[in-house]
């Protein structure tokens, strides 16, 4: 009754939506914040070092008290968003404490409604006010607002996404470990918080074929999802979509299944088939409501892919690690993914040079904060509604304890795959083992998941090989690996001996031989590294900046500074490794025929090159005898 008396004080001031969790599984997620800080403790890293800890879970949200006080308001303007079709807004806060504190924090729930009305049957925690779902972001009161501790009072603005849900926000004083509930604001929302959002594409099965993926808030109870299509210029068509959704009870441990869940959505994913080649398309997003109406999203292009083998200018750029960051600067994420929003504007700011982006894994970080997703999806719209924005699996995807992935640490924050494999598409035979081909043109890609078992004799280290094999170098002269974790050469990693994963070199170094592999890419560790063509530990080739003739050793490459928390260098300088980074950037490789591959390095902060070679060859040169990669031959006539 106490409880409900507070509540109805309050008026329109709400609480939020989550899963309870009993105290056992409270100690669980607290065991495992420790494990993950200590982890990060760790890690050595150079300038823009970060802290590597994902902010939420930073909160202690369960442990919130109340401390409501009749003078202490929070006002959020305006109530309603989205009012010219926008799918992003700032909005106001106007804070007010009369007992303000250096460590006063702003919390956004999502939805608006977070009290203990709303946890499920499971929690027995008894303290109010029971809050069981984390915020979506948060900010402290005194941030731009240097005087909030003699005033009590501070102005802050936050970027809000259209996330399917309303808002609200609430102040808490005794910092993010023992937080007491003070203030709590009036909700704000989008005109419609149903809308078909964030469309990302993705290569199909086949070269001819693009597809759509979106999140919205209608299932097809409500509505039938589509995609209406066509050249340019010409007259549209419609495509049907399929919609998937995944419950709590689809995630394998916490904070994913406690604090962290928040209702995803629908994800609705279309084909859009048998296109013309590198002809431009235009697309939006359609659901048909029971009533027989529309709604729409807004007008999107992309070019389509050329045939494989085409002569033509083709660009693609590869980076891993990248997870996302706000604009309004909540969350830390400054210390969080301090160059993920220099490596998207960069990339937006190149935009019309690139066809096609491979993000090689550890893709948002959430660490099973599931509404990360979402902002993530928002963050690289631009960029995937308008080309292919191919995907691999990490470990900050993939592993949970127990779940079958190869390595037993809970880097997922219990999503275990679910989330990367429902928000994007990739066109694996099955999407819970997330390997791949796909063709651009003069390029042949093979993406491993190195979070599976990749060793010889396994299922993957199967189609890896099939992959490699099924290049046709004639017409795909250039053939890229690619996987998250270093399973070839990385100075930065020294583990069991080896520079890399332990045991990866051993399995698949005479895969990349025998098929001559051209590069392989990885990310994982957060720095940017080029090895020499290399074999068996051994550079085979002493030029740095120009290849040409036999392909005799894989170049390694190191890409993983897309935004994370930087990595720094191990004391050994080895021989192999050519040109080394510790800063944020990508890798953009541009073919300009069959015979002639230009591969540069760029930094996220300027756009600049930094490293760069190229390779110059010809068919017979692919074919050549090299150690351990000569096919068999007879003396028979």
């Amino acid at each position: 009754m106490a409880e409900t008396s507070r509540l109805k004080h309050l008026g329109s001031q709400k609480f939020g939506q989550m899963e309870g969790y009993s105290f056992l599984s409270v100690k669980v997620v607290l065991v495992l914040v420790l494990l993950v800080q200590f982890t990060a403790a760790d890690h050595s890293h150079k300038k823009h070092a970060g802290d590597g800890v994902q902010p939420l879970s930073k909160i202690q949200i369960h442990r919130a008290v109340y401390e409501l006080h009749e003078n202490a308001s929070v006002k959020a303007y305006p109530v309603l968003l989205g009012t010219k079709g926008e799918d992003s807004q700032w909005v106001t806060i106007e804070v007010a404490s009369p007992k303000p504190a250096e460590d006063d924090w702003l919390a956004v729930f999502s939805p608006a409604d977070f009290n203990s009305s709303t946890c499920p049957p499971t929690d027995d925690r008894e303290v109010a006010p029971n809050i069981c779902s984390a915020p979506i972001k948060y900010r402290f009161a005194n941030d731009s607002n240097a005087g909030y501790t003699k005033t009590g009072k501070a102005s802050l603005k936050f970027q809000l996404i259209n996330q399917r849900a309303d808002f609200s926000f609430a102040l808490f004083s005794g910092g993010l470990s023992t937080p007491k509930l003070v203030a709590v604001s009036n909700s704000v929302s989008f005109v419609n918080p149903n809308v078909p959002l964030y469309p990302r594409l993705a290569q199909g099965k086949d070269w001819n074929e693009m597809t759509v993926t979106w999140t919205s808030g209608y299932n097809i109870n409500k509505a039938v999802p589509f995609v209406e299509w066509g050249l340019k210029g010409e007259a549209q068509i419609r495509s049907p979509a399929g919609t998937l959704t995944f419950p709590r009870g689809s995630l394998c441990g916490p904070p994913a299944r406690t604090v962290g869940w928040r209702d995803p959505g629908f994800i609705h994913t279309s084909f859009l088939k048998d296109l013309w080649p590198n002809s431009l398309y235009t697309y939006k997003l359609g659901h048909k409501l029971s009533n027989g109406s529309y709604i729409w999203s807004k007008s999107y292009h992309f070019k389509s892919s050329p045939y494989p083998g085409e002569d033509s200018l083709q660009r693609l750029v590869i980076f891993g690690d990248m997870g996302k960051a706000e604009r309004d600067s909540s969350n830390e994420y400054a210390d969080y993914q301090p160059g993920s929003l220099n490596t998207t504007d960069t990339l937006i700011k190149d935009l019309d040079n690139i066809d096609i982006v491979f993000h090689i894994g550890d893709i948002v970080y959430a660490n099973g904060y599931i509404s990360q997703w979402d902002q993530f999806t928002s963050q690289v719209e631009p960029i995937a509604s308008n080309v292919p924005y191919m995907i691999a699996s990490g470990n900050h995807e993939r592993d949970a304890p127990g779940t079958g992935s190869f390595y037993d640490g809970n880097d997922s924050g219990g999503e275990c795959g679910v989330l990367a494999e429902t928000m994007f598409y990739v066109p694996a035979e099955n999407r819970a083992k997330f390997w791949y081909s796909t063709d651009y043109g003069m390029f042949h890609f093979c993406i491993a998941d190195s979070e599976h078992d990749w060793r010889e004799g396994s299922e993957q280290y199967k189609f890896i090989e099939k992959c490699l094999a099924s290049a046709d170098r004639q017409k795909q002269p250039w053939l890229i690996f690619a996987a998250h974790r270093v399973l070839g050469y990385s100075s930065a990693q020294w583990q069991d001996g080896a520079f890399g994963e332990p045991m990866g070199r051993e399995s698949l170094q005479k895969l990349w031989q025998k098929y001559k592999v051209d590069i392989a890419f990885y990310g994982h560790v957060h720095n940017y590294e080029r090895t020499c063509p290399i074999y068996q530990n051994q550079c085979v080739n002493t030029e740095k900046s120009h290849y040409s003739g036999t392909v005799n050793g894989t170049i390694h490459v190191v890409v993983g500074g897309g935004g994370s928390h930087l990595s720094a260098f191990g004391p050994v300088q080895t021989s192999w490794s050519l040109f080394r980074d510790s800063d944020f950037g990508f890798v953009k490789l541009t073919a300009f025929n069959h015979s002639s591959l230009l591969f540069e390095y760029k930094k996220s902060n300027d756009g600049k090159v930094y490293d760069s070679f190229t390779i110059s060859r010809d068919y017979k040169d692919v074919l050549a005898c090299v150690h351990d990669g000569c096919e068999p031959t007879t003396l028979a006539t």
